[in-house]
């Protein structure tokens, strides 16, 4: 049974009825006033115009995607690294780095060195289920947690579906709920099969031919999402086949934890 209600749809009254910040409320982080940086290859020239129409997002720009990709792959580069492997000017990589470091994705830290000469920054993919807690994603989380409490508080018959949820699943589901709505979608719980479709995705219309890249990143960045709500529930896959504009999120969760 699916709540009758987007979850996104939810939390966007919720977010509507409290942007002036009454009620003790932190404001929604707001990304959609961003735009992306000027992108330098033929691959994004066409997804420029389908993009624009959804906002900024980590996902929004396929050299952001392609990014987080190298930094899951191997930690630790450097800008220079980076744009010898993306064939992007180090100026776009290191705009782009920023935008993904404000938004928690991303962290910095600064070699020890033992040898003479400046020491090199040095940057990590914050994704996956051992991704290390952040402020802004620990800021995140609190306040989807905040959020996702008040409109339970509002609108006790909204989600039929999560009221078995223990409270740290459900603050888990408002962290992943306000991403992907944060992402350009409005995902649906479907609490008997522990699923978040998450169709249609504009993302993938815009960049088609690097569907699997884009899925196995934003599944990364799910990933990191939960485990910085910290929980019984987990990001276990993202399934494609059989849908053509979008995906499925398949969660699990931890025994007894339902």
């Amino acid at each position: 049974m699916r709540s009758p209600l987007p979850l996104s749809a939810q939390h966007d009254a919720i977010r509507d009825a409290i942007r002036d910040g009454t009620n003790g409320v932190p404001q929604s982080l707001s990304t959609s006033n961003r735009s992306d940086p000027p992108d330098e290859r033929a691959v994004n020239n066409e997804a420029m115009s389908t993009t624009a129409s959804i906002g900024y997002s980590a996902i929004s720009s396929y050299s952001r995607v392609e990014l987080l990709q190298l930094l899951t792959e191997r930690s630790h580069r450097t800008i220079n690294e980076l744009s010898d492997a993306t064939a992007l000017h180090p100026n776009t990589v290191r705009e782009h780095l920023q935008r993904l470091e404000a938004d928690g994705l991303v962290v910095r830290t600064t070699e020890h060195r033992t040898t003479r000469g400046r020491p090199r920054v040095l940057f990590t993919a914050v994704m996956g289920e051992s991704a290390v807690s952040t402020p802004v994603g620990k800021q995140k989380v609190r306040d989807a947690a905040t959020r996702g409490d008040l409109m339970r508080r509002l609108l006790p018959d909204a989600e039929p579906t999560t009221r078995d949820l223990t409270p740290d699943a459900l603050h888990q589901l408002d962290a992943i709920v306000e991403h992907l709505t944060d992402a350009g979608f409005e995902p649906t719980f479907d609490r008997a099969d522990l699923t978040l479709d998450v169709t249609p995705c504009h993302h993938q219309a815009a960049q088609a031919e690097h569907r699997e890249t884009l899925c196995a990143v934003h599944l990364g960045i799910m990933q990191g999402v939960l485990t910085e709500a910290g929980g019984p529930l987990r990001a276990i896959t993202v399934r494609t086949a059989g849908v053509s504009n979008g995906c499925i999120v398949q969660l699990a969760c931890a025994s007894g934890a339902r």
